[in-house]
């Protein structure tokens, strides 16, 4: 919504707010732009009325300003509504859709298609650290947009990304998520199916070519479907992969021809993967392989991607945006590539709507096991939750500890700095994955680490 905002503060338009609460980076960003909010919803902050209110899908029914305007008749409309509204007539429409991966993914194509000078306009979920911001303006012909399948608002439960009208689209992954809304994959699946089928003949479908439910989504597609991945049976195809502490370098090749060797400052096997759906992308609107290869060896990543905060005593906390088994096992693969026969920590925090379930109760356990040690956090609002419905801490890492792991769990933030500041030592990784804050855990760890350093200094 912050990015929204700006995006029409941009356009001239005279925009204000309303949220529980703001943060960095939102808050920083609506401050430069000198969009006005108000802490706490109330009907008084729409009066006078404005031509139009935005509302996010986390405002409902009961909602004191969402009842103000349906009351007296102020037009509304859903984020990705006015999105397709304001800001796609006049351009190509590029989605970048997918369970994991499309943040970055979509980061990575805004990047690629700026540095060929196309100035394309773009939205990505997240900070692209390329451009310090969440969007872009550039008055290009592209329109490069993360395609969320989450719900629109509470009068439009159909996911955002049927909006978007892609003249181009990517499927980076297709896996079950979102308890809160969905029943099952199938119920994804359909909205997927859906999405393809809103791409024109004349369009493009990239697609990760090695997953079932990926290929079947895109069975009936009457437009071109390029897949991509490991296996040579995909068109776009990454070999001879070298990982570094700062950088991957690979080979693509595509149709049989060479398309050169990539140098990306990420590591991963997924972001390798990320890189080719962008490249595929990006070769089918013309843009050289040069400036390909120039834009991926320059790109920044996306905050909370594998983003290093700090080291204390030789310890490395990072903090990451995992928050699904796949990415918790993807993030951590990734860490052992970059930091290779390093101690790997993974303290991870049940936040999302359906971390918080126990629907995914032995994979995240599995997953998490794949680290050195483990540390839980406490379910986020654990008592809007029925018992047989929550995810059950102890059952989690007694699955961990079966596994041969340590694992540990704490109630609060604070607890869990004060155990790894204890427990880890010079030359371990912790990674801290939740889609929130974790009530500022990596801070705190960072200080805990630097008190601890003090201490043993004094007391020589």
């Amino acid at each position: 919504m912050a990015p929204l905002a700006g995006m029409l503060a941009e356009r001239g338009y005279q925009v204000t707010g309303s949220d529980a609460d703001v943060y960095p980076p939102a808050s920083t960003l609506l401050e430069k732009l000198g969009v006005r909010w108000k802490r706490g919803f109330r009907e008084e902050n729409l009066i006078p009325a404005p031509d139009l209110v935005v509302i996010g899908n986390a405002a409902s029914r009961g909602n004191p300003e969402v009842e103000f305007v349906l009351d007296h008749k102020v037009p509304y409309r859903s984020l990705p509504e006015t999105v397709r509204e304001f800001f796609l007539p006049g351009h190509d429409s590029l989605v970048v859709a997918g369970t994991h991966g499309k943040t970055t993914t979509t980061a990575m194509l805004a990047w690629i298609f700026h540095s060929a000078g196309r100035r394309p306009d773009f939205l990505v979920g997240g900070v692209a650290e390329n451009f310090g911001k969440s969007y872009g303006l550039g008055g290009g012909r592209e329109f490069i947009i993360e395609g969320d399948e989450y719900d629109s608002a509470f009068f439009d439960k159909g996911p955002k990304f049927l909006h978007y009208r892609p003249d181009d689209l990517v499927i980076t992954s297709l896996e079950f998520d979102h308890a809160d809304i969905y029943a099952d994959l199938a119920a994804i699946e359909l909205q997927f199916r859906r999405l393809v089928n809103l791409v024109p003949r004349r369009g493009r479908i990239v697609c990760w070519g090695e997953g079932d439910t990926v290929r079947g989504v895109v069975a009936k597609a009457l437009c071109t479907v390029e897949t991509y991945g490991f296996g040579a049976g995909n068109d776009w195809v990454a070999g001879d992969v070298e990982y570094y502490e700062e950088a991957t370098h690979f080979r693509v090749a595509s149709g049989g021809v060479d398309r050169g060797r990539i140098r990306l400052p990420m590591t991963g096997r997924h972001n390798v993967l990320n890189s080719l759906a962008a490249m595929a992308i990006a070769y089918g609107r013309g843009i050289p392989r040069e400036a390909i290869q120039e834009a991926l060896a320059t790109f920044r990543g996306v905050e909370r991607r594998m983003q290093v905060r700090g080291e204390v005593a030789g310890v490395t906390v990072v903090d990451d945006f995992a928050h699904h088994p796949t990415a918790i096992r993807a993030t951590i693969s990734g860490a052992r590539d970059r930091w290779p026969g390093r101690r790997i920590w993974a303290a991870f925090e049940p936040r999302s709507n359906t971390m918080r379930r126990r629907v995914f109760e032995s994979d995240l356990a599995d997953a998490l096991a794949t680290a050195d040690g483990a540390v839980l956090g406490a379910v986020n609002r654990a008592n809007l939750l029925s018992n047989e419905e929550r995810l059950s801490p102890e059952r989690v890492l007694d699955r961990i500890r079966t596994a041969g792991r340590r694992a540990e769990g704490f109630d609060s933030a604070d607890a869990i700095a004060d155990f790894l500041a204890a427990e880890t030592r010079a030359g371990d990784v912790v990674l801290v994955l939740s889609n929130g804050s974790f009530d500022g855990l990596c801070e705190k760890l960072i200080t805990r680490l630097g008190t601890a350093v003090t201490s043993k200094d004094q007391a020589r």
